[in-house]
């Protein structure tokens, strides 16, 4: 199929791994745009300049960036509300829903690309939601998702766009391999809930994207603060 042939497609993109790798996936298969909200977290510019490096590799040129006020404002996450601490992992993540959780989050992201597919005639909008090796945030299980895909039909246009999650049922470690495949780039990508200028290595995104890389066999293409190894 040639180029400029391609079906159109929305891809949500925080510029975390997952995200990243879902726009490659989008880009290999459709005349990809891209959306990037800013919400008020604590990484909000450093993810916002990951958003556009992964965009220029891509070679993603139709973009948007909204800035979404309501959810800092409402709070109730660390992620939004400074008085809230970002916990350090423990082995028990996805047993219980983080005080991460930024609250209905992604039914506001949602909202912005389907609204910018309606207008840009894409017929499939691409989140990288995952379910396995997770935080267990609720918004992220495959029943969300055809819930939501029966509220665009209901409430668009045309009714024919689809919420496509691609990476929903796989492992962390599958992911990488799979964006190692399609020379996405995760030199580019930001996962880290607390600092901007190295990753912590401590918060559970963090955390999940470490031991993802290390079960694929692959080193991690990103910085992380330097840790101490004490020998007794």
């Amino acid at each position: 199929m040639a180029p400029n042939s391609k079906t159109r497609a929305v891809v949500l993109l925080s510029g975390g791994m997952d995200s990243c790798v879902c726009a490659a996936l989008a880009v290999r298969d459709h005349g990809a745009a891209a959306v990037h909200v800013s919400y008020g977290q604590r990484t909000e510019e450093r993810e916002r300049r990951a958003f556009f490096a992964i965009c220029d590799r891509l070679g993603i040129h139709d973009r948007l960036v909204v800035h979404n006020e309501a959810l800092r404002a409402i709070g109730g996450s660390a992620l939004t509300d400074n008085r809230i601490i970002v916990p350090d992992a423990t082995p028990q993540i996805g047993h219980s829903i983080p005080v991460t959780y930024v609250p209905f989050r992604n039914a506001h992201f949602l909202a912005v690309a389907v609204s910018w597919a309606e207008v840009l005639g894409a017929d499939q909008v691409y989140i990288g939601a995952v379910q396995q090796d997770s935080s267990g945030y609720p918004d992220c299980r495959p029943e969300y998702y055809r819930a939501f895909n029966e509220v665009v039909r209901a409430g668009t246009r045309e009714g024919s766009i689809a919420v496509v999650t691609p990476l929903i049922g796989l492992r962390k470690a599958e992911i990488v391999n799979l964006g190692l495949e399609l020379a996405a780039p995760f030199d580019l990508t930001w996962s880290c809930y607390t600092r901007e200028d190295v990753a912590c290595g401590v918060c559970e995104s963090c955390v999940l994207r470490l031991r993802a890389f290390a079960a694929a066999g692959t080193p991690d293409p990103i910085a992380y603060v330097p840790r101490v190894v004490t020998h007794s």
